[in-house]
């Protein structure tokens, strides 16, 4: 787990992402920043942590809410900051180059998790197993 201190330059190397920039049931008024067909079905803090963690990526969560959700329950609470570059200004990781990367990246991470595949029913009628991140990955057009 990172730390973060006082120092300003440190702190712009962490990007802040809440869960509902990829939550598939918020509108982009309401703060989604990514294509619906992208996004996850309220995704939560700890989600995001586990796949960001699982990826090697530095990570910090903490109790802040985003000032367009009216949902005060723990469940949309957090926010996990993420370190991009490091003190030289180099990318941390390749595949993350910016805000964008990593948002696409966990949305398409989160319905692989054993906690989403294993619930069974409750989620859209192509999602079981695992497949349903595939499936919206190929167009069909």
């Amino acid at each position: 787990m990172a730390h973060l201190t006082q120092n300003p330059a440190e702190k712009e190397r962490f990007i802040c992402l809440y869960p509902v920039y990829i939550n598939s049931k918020k509108s982009q008024a309401e703060g989604r920043r990514i294509p619906t067909e992208k996004g996850v079905e309220n995704p939560s803090c700890a989600e995001i942590r586990d796949v960001l963690t699982a990826a090697g990526v530095n990570v910090l969560v903490e109790d802040k809410m985003h000032p367009r959700e009216w949902n005060r329950d723990v469940q949309f609470r957090g926010r996990v900051r993420v370190q991009l570059k490091q003190e030289d200004g180099s990318l941390c990781h390749d595949k993350f180059s910016s805000r964008k990367d990593v948002m696409l990246y966990v949305s398409e991470m989160i319905p692989k998790l054993k906690s989403r595949t294993q619930k069974g029913g409750g989620g859209e009628s192509g999602s079981q197993a695992g497949d349903g991140g595939k499936k919206s990955k190929k167009k069909k057009k």
